[in-house]
C-alpha cells in the first residue's frame, strides 16, 4: 500500500498560538521493502547482524522509590556501566545501569542488573527486581534552566583523552522551541552524590532537534578508523519531521575540546545519519516514514565479525494525520473541530496503529557518509524487527510511545530496552541477546 499524507498542520509547541503554525508539505510514504515480521526475510549485508541473531531473553522490574523522582513515568535515558555493581552475583549479567526517573525531573539513579526472566504468561510476579546502587540525583541541575518536556540522554565511557576517570555523559533539551543550536551536552563523575557536572556545550551549529535525545558509545576501532576517534554518538528524532524525517546520528568527542571544554563551547560533530527536515526544499525521508514516529534510543551492536547500528522506537503504521487519536484531522484553517473527550483529547501526530520496532543499519553505510561517499540521507535500514509481542502492557493500537531508551553491554552482547509504563506507571526493562548464528549453540545451552 502506498499513500500520501494530506497537507495538515504541525505545531512547534502545544503552548504556541494557532497563528504560529508551520505548513507541512505532502510526503510520499512507502512500505519498507526489508521487513521481518509478516514479510520476506531481509537481505542482510555482509558483516551485518540479522534480526534472527537478536534473541529475546526476558525482562526485569525496577525498584520502588520516591514518587516524585523515581521510576514512574520514566524511561527517557539509559546507560550501561561495565564496572558497576562489582559485588553483584555471578549471574552472567554484570555491570549496572544508569537511568532517568520521572520525566518531569529527569533525575538519575544507578541500579543492578538482575538476570532477566522469560515469563510465558507475561506475569510481573515472575520477574526479578533490580536494586538501587545510587539513589536519584540531579546531575546537571546547575547547568540548565527548567524545561517543560525535556528530552535527555545518557552514556558511559571510560576515560578519554586527558581524563583520569570514566565519565557519565548527558544531554538535555526542550521538546519544543524555535529551531536553535544551544548548549545541551555535558559530562559528570559516576559518583552521583558528587557528580561535578561540566558543560553545557553546543553541538556545532546543529539544532537540538537533531542532537539532544539518545547518546551511545561508538566502538573504539570503528571510531578510530572512520570518525577521527570521536567515540560518542548523539542524536534525536522529533515528531513532525522538524530537524530530520527519520533518526539522526552524529559523532562527537567533547574531550578533544578540553578537560573539560569551556562552558558554552561549540563541539565538532561528524554527521553519520540525517534525513531532510520537513522545512527543507528537497525531501529525503526514512522509508515508511510517519510524522508520528518516535525513535527513542540507539545502540551499536557488535558480535564477532558482525555488527549493526540499531534504533529502537515506536513506529506509525497505516494512515498518518495531525489531529486526534479518534481520526479527527485538525485543519490548516478554521472552522476548528471540537476537542474530543478523554482519552482522545491529545492533539498531535497520529497513525492508524503503532508498533514497537527496531531498525537495523549497516555501519559500512555510516562509514561511507563519514568519508563523504554517501549523503547523510542515503542510508536506509536493511531490516526491521517488530518487538511488540514482547511488551507486557496492553498498548492500544493508537497509544503513542511504547518503548523508550536503550543501553548495550557490548562484551556480553546484551541489549536492554525500556518499556514505558510496562509495570503500572513504572518502566520495565527487557533484554535481547545478540550473537552471530554460528555462536548461538553455546549461548543457548548456557541460558
Amino acid at each position: 500500500m502506498v499513500f500520501v499524507l494530506n497537507d495538515v498542520v504541525a505545531e512547534r509547541s502545544k503552548r504556541m498560538s494557532r497563528t504560529r503554525r508551520i505548513r507541512i508539505a505532502p510526503v510520499l510514504v512507502c512500505l519498507m521493502a526489508c521487513t521481518v515480521a509478516g514479510g520476506e526475510a531481509p537481505d542482510v549485508p555482509d558483516g551485518c547482524l540479522s534480526p534472527s541473531d537478536v534473541r529475546y531473553i526476558g525482562a526485569f522490574r525496577l525498584p520502588d522509590g520516591p514518587d516524585e523522582y523515581a521510576w514512574g513515568w520514566s524511561g527517557q535515558a539509559l546507560a550501561y556501566r561495565a564496572d558497576g555493581d562489582p559485588d553483584g552475583s555471578d549471574d552472567g549479567h554484570p555491570g549496572s545501569l544508569f537511568g532517568t526517573g520521572h520525566d518531569w525531573h529527569q533525575h538519575v539513579s544507578e541500579i543492578t542488573i538482575p538476570r532477566p526472566v522469560l515469563s510465558a504468561e507475561k506475569a510481573l510476579d515472575d520477574l526479578p527486581t533490580a536494586k538501587t546502587l545510587q539513589p536519584f540525583a540531579d546531575i546537571g541541575g546547575p547547568l540548565f534552566e527548567e524545561m517543560e518536556q525535556a528530552r535527555v540522554g545518557l552514556a558511559c565511557l571510560p576515560a578519554q583523552g586527558e581524563q583520569r576517570a570514566a565519565k557519565l555523559y548527558f544531554c538535555r533539551g526542550p521538546h519544543a522551541h524555535e529551531a536553535q543550536a544551544v548548549p545541551s551536552h555535558g559530562w559528570c563523575a559516576l559518583d552521583l552524590s558528587s557528580p561535578k557536572p561540566a558543560g553545557p556545550w553546543k553541538i556545532g551549529d546543529e539544532w537540538t532537534y537533531v542532537t539532544t535525545d539518545y547518546l551511545l558509545p561508538i566502538p573504539e576501532g570503528w571510531a578510530g578508523k572512520h570518525a577521527g576517534g570521536m567515540r560518542l554518538g548523539t542524536g534525536r528524532f522529533r515528531d513532525g519531521g522538524q530537524g530530520s524525517q527519520g533518526p539522526t546520528l552524529l559523532a562527537i568527542a567533547p574531550w578533544k575540546h578540553g578537560n573539560p571544554p569551556e562552558r558554552g563551547a561549540s563541539l565538532e560533530a561528524l554527521t553519520l545519519l540525517r534525513y531532510s527536515s520537513v522545512t527543507d526544499d528537497e525531501q529525503h525521508t526514512l522509508k515508511d516514514y510517519h510524522h508520528s514516529d518516535d525513535w527513542a534510543g540507539a545502540a551499536w551492536l557488535t558480535a564477532s565479525d558482525r555488527s549493526a547500528v540499531v534504533f529502537v522506537g515506536t513506529k506509525g503504521k497505516g494512515d498518518c494525520w495531525y489531529g486526534f487519536a479518534n481520526g479527527v484531522v485538525w485543519p490548516e484553517e478554521g472552522p476548528w473541530p471540537e476537542v474530543p473527550e478523554y482519552p482522545n483529547d491529545q492533539r498531535g501526530w497520529w497513525s492508524s496503529r503503532f508498533v514497537a520496532e527496531m531498525l537495523f543499519y549497516d555501519p559500512a553505510d555510516l562509514a561511507a557518509v563519514a568519508a563523504g561517499e554517501m549523503e547523510p540521507w542515503e542510508p536506509q535500514p536493511y531490516a526491521t524487527l517488530d518487538v511488540s509481542d514482547r511488551l507486557f502492557a496492553e498498548h492500544g493500537q493508537r497509544q503513542m510511545r511504547h518503548v523508550g531508551a536503550v543501553a548495550c553491554d557490548p562484551a556480553r552482547g546484551v541489549l536492554y530496552v525500556i518499556e514505558l509504563r510496562g509495570d503500572g506507571d513504572k518502566s520495565l526493562i527487557h533484554a535481547w541477546r545478540f550473537a552471530a548464528a554460528r555462536e548461538r549453540d553455546g549461548e543457548d545451552a548456557a541460558d
